[in-house]
């Protein structure tokens, strides 16, 4: 298990990492975030709205407990990073500007599966079942 939950820790923290630089820049209002969204065809507004969502579903996914959030979390940021590569994919840009975005996600998913595999093998420890997780 101890292993699992180093390996779980690095993957987050760089999912983390990519994540929330992208989230504070966005949040912030960055006239660059902010113009990188319009050229997308969004309105200016939805960069802040998105990097405010983006740094609390890692707040959720950072802090221990709330299973049921962090579901909901992991999935939020998927919905981000696929909403970005097909806003990009449509609006014509190449793929050396989208071509990066399965490395964050591939980081999600990491994180996401071995907090899975965690919270088996402790519950495993303890005798007990997750019924709301399988």
């Amino acid at each position: 298990m101890k292993k699992t939950k180093i390996f779980y820790w690095i993957v987050t923290g760089l999912m983390a990492a990519f994540m929330g630089l992208g989230a504070i820049y966005d949040a912030s209002g960055a006239p660059e975030a902010v113009a990188y969204v319009t050229k997308l065809g969004y309105p200016a507004y939805i960069a802040q709205f998105l990097g405010v969502a983006k740094i609390l579903g890692l707040i959720a996914i950072l802090v221990p407990g709330f299973p049921r959030l962090k579901e909901w979390a992991y999935a939020g940021l998927i919905f981000d990073l696929i909403g970005a590569m097909y806003s990009h994919f449509m609006s014509g840009d190449p793929a050396s500007t989208w071509g990066f975005i399965p490395l964050p996600m591939a980081f999600v998913f990491g994180s996401y599966f071995l907090y899975h595999k965690l919270r088996r093998q402790k519950l495993a420890q303890e005798g007990k079942t997750d019924i709301a997780f399988g």
